[in-house]
């Protein structure tokens, strides 16, 4: 692959990351550099090791991840997303999602790095076939998929501001988590 083709390769990956930084941010609504930073890095690096794992996993495991990868990063999105939703009509003090605890981020960075894995098995398919030749193209996904999460949160706490005045955050967040899930089934099954 070229320099450019791993660039749009990276950029691709990191629009699910981009896109649930938003919602993170809108929920949040203000900026907490600790949780911005960690989610961001945990983007980043379950972003890159996850095409390391297809990699090395390919040869005996490609059919099995291939058929069902998508149906978890579905489920994944499809259950933190209906709780944001459930969790916009109780009283604040009731609400369960919270992008700013580790195990939601660690739960988001495995949903959107989830179709990162047969990146990895493609990569082993077109002749990548030492790890030394996979560290440029990992590190250039997990330092673009850091840098979106940065910039996804940034506007979505811009963009909350706004919105939280007219809509419950959580409730746009979820409904947004929830499309994002089905695209990711969709651009699978389709």
């Amino acid at each position: 692959m070229t320099i450019v083709e791993i660039i749009l390769l990276a950029v691709a990956l990191a629009m699910d990351c981009f896109t649930v930084s938003v919602v993170s941010g809108i929920v949040m609504q203000r900026r907490v550099w600790p949780v911005i930073l960690q989610m961001s890095v945990l983007f980043g690096v379950f972003q890159a090791l996850m095409p390391l794992i297809g990699w090395a996993l390919t040869a005996q495991f490609a059919s099995h991840i291939e058929a069902y990868d998508h149906w978890i990063a579905f489920a994944l999105l499809l259950f933190l997303g209906l709780k944001m939703v459930r969790d916009a009509f109780l009283p604040d003090n009731q609400q369960m999602f919270d992008p700013t605890k580790l195990k939601t981020q660690l739960t988001l960075a495995v949903a959107t790095s989830i179709d990162a894995l047969t990146v990895g098995i493609s990569m082993s398919m077109i002749g990548y076939d030492e790890m030394g030749k996979l560290l440029f193209p990992l590190t250039v996904i997990g330092v673009t998929s850091l840098l979106f999460g940065i910039a996804g949160h940034l506007l979505g706490i811009s963009f909350g501001r706004v919105v939280s005045r007219r809509v419950k955050p959580g409730l746009l967040g979820g409904v947004l988590l929830v499309i994002i899930g089905i695209k990711v089934l969709l651009t699978h099954l389709c």
